[in-house]
């Protein structure tokens, strides 16, 4: 029986060009793709100011995002991969980060959090993780701002050494487990909300220390002119979002699946309030 990793358990049924592609493209830099797209945020509205009227009050876009991203996962598994030590892992669930800021001014410091989700949480699952992280972050450091402190007291050369001596630790599965609950660059998904920010959003690098292969970001709504299916000129409010992807966790037919399922969710995020009527598993 295969032994199991602390994020996830190696896969070994892949076939011989996927696994060799993490020796030829060895970092997450050199394997990164980006794809640029929108969503008519139509249903998404709708449905928030449906909650909110139900006592649902801090809803909103991110929520809806998350919980699509989650529905995803639970049914297009391979994009829950990851990378590490050149070897390809399913990951035991789904851990998004995620920055913030505690106050929207040029002296505050940012800090990120970290979600745990289920492949079987809905939208109200979701809404409650998210706002409990919120709500602690906004009270008292975060396991990020904590260890981040820690190490940046340790002399230029020694936190050098230190840093290659934690990638040298990832790379061999060895990382304690409080680094990585810590660590912004371990984990499913990276989110940024520049809606917040109210500007468009932006073309995010992934990391190449850690293992997190998908950096989504989701910029402020806008106004378009679309034709219909009827070839009618309409006027829609649409969310624009960039996703950068580790190509090597799954091909890209898979990739555009869940691209494609991905927007259909946040444009009917709906079905989102029920659980998933089947998960599926990845591959052994």
């Amino acid at each position: 029986m295969a032994k199991k990793a602390k994020e996830g358990r190696r896969l070994r049924s892949l076939g011989p060009f996927t696994e060799i592609v993490p020796f030829i493209m060895v970092e997450r830099s050199d394997s990164q793709n980006t794809i640029t797209d929108s969503f008519d945020v139509a249903g998404a509205e709708h449905l928030i100011a449906d909650l909110r009227a139900r006592g649902y009050d801090a809803i909103g876009v991110l929520h809806i995002i998350l919980a699509a991203y989650v529905r995803t996962v639970s049914q297009l598994p391979q994009i829950n991969r990851f990378i590490r030590g050149q070897r390809i892992f399913a990951r035991n669930g789904i851990v998004v980060n995620m920055a913030i800021k505690r106050k929207m001014n040029l002296d505050e410091n940012e800090t990120t959090i970290k979600l745990h989700f289920d492949v079987h949480d809905t939208l109200f699952d979701v809404y409650e993780k998210v706002n409990t992280a919120l709500k602690a972050a906004y009270e008292a450091p975060t396991n990020t701002d904590s260890t981040a402190r820690i190490v940046n007291a340790i002399p230029r050369l020694i936190k050098k050494f230190t840093i290659w001596f934690l990638k040298m630790l990832d790379y061999f599965g060895l990382l304690p487990k409080a680094i990585i609950e810590a660590s912004p660059f371990h984990g499913s998904l990276f989110i940024t909300n520049m809606a917040s920010l109210n500007i468009p959003p932006i073309r995010h690098h992934l990391y190449n220390f850690g293992n997190v292969p998908v950096f989504f970001a989701f910029g402020a709504k806008r106004h378009v002119q679309l034709f219909d299916k009827d070839g009618n000129l309409v006027r829609k409010k649409v969310v624009d979002f960039v996703a950068n992807l580790d190509e090597r966790i799954c091909d890209g037919f898979y990739y555009a699946s869940c691209l494609k399922m991905l927007k259909r969710y946040m444009e009917n995020p709906a079905q989102l309030t029920e659980p998933p009527e089947k998960i599926v598993e990845d591959v052994r």
